[in-house]
């Protein structure tokens, strides 16, 4: 089908579904087209289907028309009876009987069409009961499985708070510490231009270099090395002092030991003086 074919369509179904009424604006295209042209088809088998049943509801009600006739007529030619000769009583329970079998959905007031459906309509009733205990058992249970669900929704709110609230102080913690860190590397860099500057300062004066401040660090890691070196020369002093077996050896083992602890003293004296300069 041509687009300007179908949207002629499309045009002619809007009008006759709004009537007098004006078509509400909405942009034309393609696609608005495409889907209103579908809906108008539905809408068109829609109608023709309505039509039929219409038609088959109206058919079945002149027959129904027709045979009620047939049977009243029948009746008055019978015994006589005519529905307009009963008493008013008797209209209310012609009028119930009717209701009764239009509601039970017989196809006559006979005990033997009344009978069964009664039976039907009772066993209906009782599955209905029957379906009925079954949703308000599934309904308590619902009910139970959504309260439980309540308390753990509440309960987990709760935890999401706190969780967040945690996570603020810890996020401020961590701030609070990168402002620490970030100052601290401001300082040493800071310092260590300090350093820089002074260093170049000093040599511009003339200082020595062996008092710079990374000799003056090595200085005294040689220092400690030195005093650890100490130690088992002054166990290996005091060893010899114990010795009595050959008392000039010793003596001269002694002196030996003491020159050299002398030696190493100097040392670390030099060093320390170096150091306080």
């Amino acid at each position: 089908m041509e687009p300007l074919e179908r949207e002629t369509q499309v045009a002619a179904w809007l009008k006759k579904i709004f009537g007098d009424h004006p078509i509400p604006q909405y942009e034309v295209n393609p696609r608005t087209t495409e889907i209103l042209h579908h809906l108008s088809e539905r809408n068109r088998v829609r109608d023709r289907d309505v039509c039929l049943v219409v038609e088959d509801l109206k058919q079945k009600a002149s027959e129904y028309e027709s045979e009620a006739k047939y049977l009243q007529d029948l009746l008055m030619e019978s015994v006589n009876f005519s529905p307009a000769n009963l008493s008013s009583t008797g209209s209310r329970y012609l009028n119930a009987l009717v209701d009764s079998s239009v509601a039970l959905e017989t196809k006559d007031t006979s005990l033997a069409s009344f009978i069964p459906a009664v039976n039907d309509l009772t066993s209906n009733l009782f599955r209905t009961k029957s379906k009925s205990e079954e949703i308000k058992i599934e309904l308590e249970k619902l009910e139970k499985n959504l309260t439980a669900t309540l308390v753990l929704e509440k309960c987990l709110q709760e935890d999401v708070k706190k969780a967040e609230l945690h996570l603020s102080i810890e996020r401020a913690k961590v701030d609070n510490r990168r402002q620490n860190v970030d100052f601290l590397k401001a300082k040493s860099e800071e310092f260590r231009f300090g350093i820089k500057a002074a260093e170049e300062q000093l040599s511009a004066r003339g200082m020595d270099a062996s008092l710079s401040h990374q000799s003056l660090v090595a200085l005294s890691e040689k220092l400690a090395r030195l005093k650890q070196q100490t130690i088992p020369l002054k166990k290996k002093l005091e060893s010899y002092l114990d010795l009595m077996p050959n008392p000039s050896l010793a003596q001269v083992k002694i002196e030996e030991a003491k020159r050299e602890l002398d030696s190493i003293e100097a040392e670390l004296t030099r060093r320390v003086d170096m150091m306080e300069l």
